[in-house]
């Protein structure tokens, strides 16, 4: 065998041999019992020595022992104080962590006194022990503020030093070496070493070792602190996410709603209890609270009010106790002794809107916290955290109030941030429970409203007497009666459909009051026989059309009338013509209805009118806005039991009209015209490839979509039609209608303080027949055109059927597919336009109108306006003759004599068309003249004459042929013209 000393002889001669023998062989167990958790430092530390690289390497494997184990910041912190307290020889060292409380800066002790031979729990400082510096005391404040080392020899002479800890632990301080501990720019904290005990002050020796050994301070707080800020984002994250699944579910009260976001998230509050006061939000007194103040009864309050004003009153107190048994107490209107509001803080921070920290709360001397136990299990207040519940108003509505965290340590900053963040967030989310009640209040008082309304327009129990008088027949109110009874009275008091002309297109409407247009309204649905197919309540259909006439504004065009009129153009399309064999009996109700409500609650002013204003419905409706409101206010009416002719219809028929309803009334918005009318166009001309006629209304029956295009310029057509009823209907529409337009142009130029459209500006009243001009050529004659064109001669608007018009005759002229239409023979034309015009035929019979009829009148009208615009009337021509307006004209066929106008009430002198050249001649350009022999033209083609008030004009020459040229009609003269003034004269031409 080889004994040591060769061994070791060898060894030393052969380095590397022995560095390979060693690494391989004993390394690995080395390290590793080095790194053994459970192995002691082999340092003596008994006494002051020199260390040796051998025992300095232990100390070096001794800290990471301490960073491989599961970190302890603190305990891991006091190790390396002890070796470096060793290792530079002082008496102590003390740990001074940085943090903020209430927003200021300072430094607070957590390892105090630490010495080679310290015991960690003897040096860890208790929150209720801490020794706390601001940033502008002591040295450890300089070295904060400075973050750089500190060397004094003697404290004496810094002017930074502060004998109050000296003071505190009866110690004496001679020299200080102090040095930050930084996270990249973030003060972390100051390591400070005090006395030095082997000389008179710290050496650079000392400085070295510290900031050699500061790597490992550096890393573990650095380590603790990602840590730290790890878990304090987590718990905040979780606190949201709780709080906010919590705060959605709950949207009607606030105090549910803030019970249980603060109860879900109790685990991640890191605190023993906390308390949620709410405050009384009410700014304003009422007046019989005022008066005994007033009075001097009750002395004024003087106390402590939030930032907004208000009076600190706490309504409901929400206690959670979270340590032991956890449990949760609500205690309305607390008393100001409570405990929870005794100290005066909760008070203070409603004031104040500030975060306060209290970390001592027994020491404090700014708020009396009560000192004894709170409870049997001998809970007591230690430290503090409390801070406003403020909304998106910037309104105090709460304060929330957190007790001793749980690791018993004071709250820090990190706290604040997050009792903050959650803070905030319920002061948000109140927006949702005030939006809550906002809805809540707002549709009360819609509901208030709409039962103000509804008082105003339904047709009350004297009202429905005038229709249904069962007081005076039976005795006894129309619900208390029977249908047949009602049915009965309904039969004496509804109009004769052919006396009242509901058949008619040319029907007038001022030839009735509104009560007997009510009544015509109720004949329609007779008319329609929907009344007993679909079972409407003949009470409900009264006070339905009763009361759609008082829903109608009393203004001047967009009234009931006008809202009959559609109603009733709309039957009339329905029940003259074929347009009906493309709709069941349900569609056509719907159709009807649309009619009479589709303008109903109008204001006399027009879409954009509401938008210009800020008008409530404008905010409300996004486009269609007064056509979605008539429709709703329909909707509305119809919800009423009462009221709801629909009642007795399925689930699918009810839809179904509804359906109808909604794309009716909106197709009367003209700003959708020029949108559909393209496709109508399309509907049209494929009519037209069909041979068959009955192919096309099966094909159209099945189209849904076609048929409500169809429809929806039906609707178009009816809301137009005044302006192809005869002259002395159209001519006072129109100015209905300017005079409305008139007044809202006041309204834009005094309310809106903005120039009116020259339609709507009274002062461009001109202007009008120009406009008129306007609007029949771009609006209204591609309607009639199209609607002419899709029924024409081949297949005319058949007129009412026998059951519908007893006693009417058929016009000669042809078989039903041809009598009426204009084509269909020349007594049919004849007949055609008597019954257009609204003069009387020599027969009984009423000739059928179509929409070719109507076309054909509105082209006519068509010139005569652009012959008043471009001839000046009436500016031009005296009032003698034409009394300055052109008033009540109509249509008369044949030859005009003084019995055929006898339903006149002021006889009109007779003069022909070449006495109006004679009489304008020398005042028009040529192209005037020709304008206006271009109208007379037309209306001789068309076979009609022109009546005016004071003056009537025929269409041909007196006796003579219609053809006279202009010139011959330039050098006509009339005699006697000025002296026509008595009687009815026929002017004849000489």
């Amino acid at each position: 065998m080889v004994d040591a000393a060769a061994a070791e002889q060898f060894l030393d001669a052969n380095p590397q041999f022995a560095k390979q023998y060693y690494d391989t062989n004993f390394r690995p167990k080395i390290i590793a019992d080095l790194l053994d958790n459970n192995r002691k430092t082999a340092v003596d530390v008994s006494k002051f020595h020199d260390l040796s690289t051998v025992e300095e390497s232990e100390i070096l494997f001794d800290l990471v022992r301490d960073i491989q184990d599961n970190l302890h910041m603190e305990k891991s912190l006091f190790n390396l104080m002890k070796h470096l307290s060793f290792m530079m020889r002082a008496e102590r060292m003390s740990l001074f962590m940085y943090r903020q409380r209430n927003g200021v800066a300072e430094m607070a002790t957590r390892l105090f006194n630490v010495n080679k031979d310290a015991v960690f729990d003897d040096c860890l400082v208790q929150p209720d022990s801490e020794i706390v510096y601001p940033l502008d005391i002591g040295i450890v404040g300089h070295v904060a503020s400075s973050k750089k080392m500190v060397n004094i020899p003697d404290v004496s002479e810094s002017p930074h030093f502060s004998d109050f800890v000296d003071d505190l632990t009866e110690t004496k301080t001679n020299n200080v070496l102090a040095i930050p501990i930084m996270n990249g720019k973030d003060m972390v904290a100051v390591m400070m070493a005090i006395n030095k005990l082997d000389g008179p002050r710290f050496t650079t020796k000392d400085e070295e070792t510290l900031n050699k050994y500061l790597n490992f301070a550096n890393l573990i707080l650095r380590v603790f602190h990602l840590s730290y800020l790890h878990n304090c984002e987590t718990r905040r994250g979780q606190v949201l996410l709780w709080s906010a699944s919590k705060v959605f579910e709950e949207l009607t009260d606030i105090e549910r709603q803030f019970h249980k976001a603060l109860y879900t998230v109790r685990a991640f509050l890191n605190c023993d209890r906390y308390s949620v006061g709410l405050l009384d939000m009410t700014k304003t007194k009422e007046f019989f609270d005022l008066w005994p103040i007033l009075m001097g009864e009750v002395p004024p309050y003087d106390g402590p009010k939030t930032p907004d004003g208000r009076e600190i009153v706490f309504y409901k107190l929400i206690d959670y106790i979270l340590h032991g048994k956890e449990d949760i107490k609500v205690i309305p209107n607390p008393p100001a002794d409570h405990w929870a509001l005794i100290s005066g803080l909760p008070v203070y921070v409603a004031e104040t809107g500030l975060i306060c920290n209290i970390m001592n709360a027994a020491e404090d001397d700014f708020f009396d916290f009560q000192k004894e136990p709170l409870d049997n299990s001998g809970w007591t207040i230690k430290n503090v955290l409390s801070m406003p519940i403020v909304n998106k108003k910037e309104e105090i509505v709460g304060v929330a109030t957190f007790y001793n965290r749980k690791d018993g340590k004071p709250f820090d900053d990190m706290d604040e941030t997050l009792m903050e963040s959650l803070a905030q967030f319920l002061g948000w989310s109140m927006l949702n429970p005030d939006t809550y009640d906002k809805m809540n209040k707002l549709e009360n008082r819609k509901d208030i409203f709409q039962d103000m309304v509804m008082y105003h327009v339904k047709c009350r129990k004297d009202e429905i007497q005038h229709v249904l008088n069962t007081r005076e027949r039976w005795g006894k109110e129309p619900d208390e009666c029977e249908e047949e009874e009602l049915e009965e009275i309904l039969s004496e008091v509804l109009p004769n459909s052919k006396v009242s002309e509901i058949f008619e297109f040319h029907f007038y409407d001022a030839h009735h009051t509104e009560l007997e247009l009510v009544k015509c309204g109720i004949k329609m649905y007779y008319e329609l026989k929907v009344v007993d197919k679909f079972h409407i309540p003949r009470e409900a259909l009264v006070r339905f059309i009763y009361s759609l006439s008082k829903g109608y504004r009393r203004i001047t065009y967009h009234n009931w009338r006008h809202g009959f009129n559609v109603g009733q153009t709309m039957f009339t399309l329905l029940m003259t013509g074929d347009l009906k064999r493309y709709y069941t009996d349900l569609e056509c109700m719907a159709m009807v209805t649309a009619g009479l409500c589709h303008d109903i609650d109008h204001r006399g002013t027009n879409n954009l009118y509401q938008m210009k204003s800020g008008n409530p419905l404008a905010k409300l409706h996004g486009s269609s806005i007064l056509e979605r409101h008539h429709l709703e206010f329909g909707k509305t009416l119809l919800r009423d039991e009462a009221l709801n002719i629909y009642q007795n219809l399925n689930r699918r028929q009810h839809d179904l009209v509804i359906h109808l309803m909604d794309i009716a009334i909106i197709a009367t918005d003209l700003a959708l015209y020029f949108k559909k009318r393209t496709m109508f166009q399309k509907i049209v001309d494929q009519s037209k490839t069909y041979e068959n006629w009955n192919d096309w209304t099966k094909y159209m029956m099945l189209e849904t979509t076609r048929k409500e295009i169809v429809m929806a310029m039906m609707m178009t057509a009816c809301d137009l039609s005044a302006i192809a009823k005869p002259w002395e209907v159209q001519s006072k529409v129109a100015l209905s209608v300017a005079a409305e337009f008139w007044e809202q142009g006041d309204l834009e130029r005094t309310v809106l303080e903005q120039q009116p459209i020259p339609m709507m500006d009274r002062n461009k009243a001109a202007d009008l027949p120009k406009l008129q001009c306007g609007f029949i050529d771009f609006v209204c004659a591609f309607v009639y055109k199209e609607f002419s064109r899709f029924h024409c001669g081949d297949h005319p608007h058949a007129g009412p059927s026998a059951e519908q018009q007893e006693g009417v005759e058929r016009p000669e002229g042809g078989a039903r597919g041809q009598a009426g239409c204009p084509g269909g023979g020349e007594e049919g034309q004849r007949g055609a336009s008597a019954k257009l015009c609204g003069g009387q035929t020599s027969n009984v019979c009423r000739p059928v109108i179509t929409i070719k009829d109507l076309y054909c009148q509105l082209k006519m009208l068509r010139h005569y306006e652009a012959a008043c615009y471009v001839v000046g009337f009436p500016a031009k021509v005296p009032s003698v003759f034409f009394q300055c307006h052109f008033f009540g004209i109509s249509h008369l066929k044949g030859s005009v004599h003084s019995e055929n106008i006898s339903h006149f009430k002021t006889p009109a002198p007779i003069i022909c068309r070449g006495c109006i050249y004679g009489y304008l001649s020398p005042q028009l350009s040529p192209r005037s003249a020709f304008l206006l022999h271009r109208f007379f033209l037309i209306v001789s083609v068309l076979n009609y004459s022109v009546v005016a008030r004071g003056l009537m004009v025929r269409s041909g020459a007196c006796g003579e042929a219609p053809n006279i040229s202009l010139p011959t009609c330039r050098n006509l003269t009339c005699s006697n013209l000025r002296d026509q003034q008595k009687g009815n004269m026929d002017l004849v031409l000489h």
